[in-house]
């Protein structure tokens, strides 16, 4: 079970660096008139979604997918004006704000953030987060990764400050390998690979549930894209159905984890975790979602990470999806 959890991870991982490819936005209607949304995804996640809902049918207008391995390359491709929109978790969303792209947050997209967590050996004798102080914590995967968040919020929760662990990043595939042969202790990760350390002789100290993480993910659009009302017109519509869709998929779980075998090549035990902990809802940017999600950026930017820090409520357009 482990290895094949394991293997079925990392051939994941292949398959998704060997099919990211941004898609052709040359055009933005077509002969018959027909407005063409270029919407960027990442390993065919919202992709999956819409065409195992059938979400699209009857829609006025053309889709065609951005694909992309990981968020970074995908915020390059709106900044590029090669996709219209963006789509991540709150962190990716930060981070390119920081960086300058020039996006705003049209919907947002929630589940209950449990899918994160801090992973500890058995034998590792941490029994609480008080136990990491002085300890070395491995991040997956990079920095300002949605589980660094989670490692700096508990550690605040705590009475502990982030100069009280050292932190080490590692990618998450040489973590999963490390932890496995006990040469890492803590392991902050998410999802597949969550699930794999807990298989691979590993307890869960603490999930990002309970408000720990933020939960919220941002379907975000191109300054270019919102300036053209047909465009802003269809991408209202598409986040109607994109809602359908999430709705479907917390209904029709077996079949959505499924879908994920049938498109992504993921092995059984995979695509039910990956569904699992997928979205549920697509919500309005509120108020009370911009101050949520400011709370993370001020915590990131605090310990060094997201710089400059980003004004989230005026990278906000609450036009689209009320």
């Amino acid at each position: 079970m482990i290895r094949r959890l394991a293997a079925a991870t990392l051939s994941m991982t292949a398959l998704l660096a060997l099919t990211a490819c941004g898609a052709d936005s040359s055009a933005d209607t077509s002969a018959d008139g027909q407005v063409t949304l270029t919407i960027g995804d990442q390993a065919k996640t919202l992709q999956t979604i819409i065409a195992a809902s059938g979400a699209l049918k009857g829609a006025k207008y053309k889709v065609k997918w951005a694909e992309f391995e990981g968020a970074a390359p995908l915020y390059q491709a709106v900044q590029a004006n090669a996709a219209d929109t963006g789509f991540s978790a709150d962190l990716p969303a930060l981070q390119a704000l920081s960086g300058g792209v020039k996006v705003k947050n049209v919907a947002a997209l929630k589940n209950d953030g449990t899918h994160v967590g801090i992973v500890v050996r058995k034998d590792s004798g941490i029994d609480s987060v008080k136990d990491l102080k002085g300890q070395k914590v491995v991040v997956s995967s990079a920095k300002g990764s949605i589980s660094e968040y989670l490692l700096a919020n508990v550690l605040k929760q705590n009475g502990l400050s982030y100069q009280d662990v050292k932190v080490q990043y590692l990618l998450p595939t040489d973590a999963q390998a490390a932890f496995a042969s006990g040469k890492i202790r803590i392991w902050a990760t998410f999802g597949v690979y969550q699930a794999v350390g807990l298989e691979q002789g590993g307890r869960l100290l603490v999930d990002g549930g309970n408000g720990r993480v933020s939960g919220i993910g941002f379907v975000n659009a191109s300054d270019k894209a919102l300036a053209n009302s047909a465009k802003k017109h269809a991408l209202s519509d598409f986040l109607q159905r994109l809602s359908t869709a999430l709705k479907w998929t917390s209904t029709h779980r077996d079949a959505y984890a499924k879908a994920i075998e049938e498109r992504n090549g993921a092995d059984a035990t995979v695509a039910k975790t990956l569904a699992s902990a997928a979205y549920s809802q697509v919500l309005p940017v509120t108020s009370d979602v911009n101050t949520t999600i400011q709370q993370v950026a001020d915590l990131m930017n605090s310990i060094g990470v997201l710089d400059p820090n980003v004004d989230v409520a005026e990278s906000t357009d609450t036009s689209l999806l009320k």
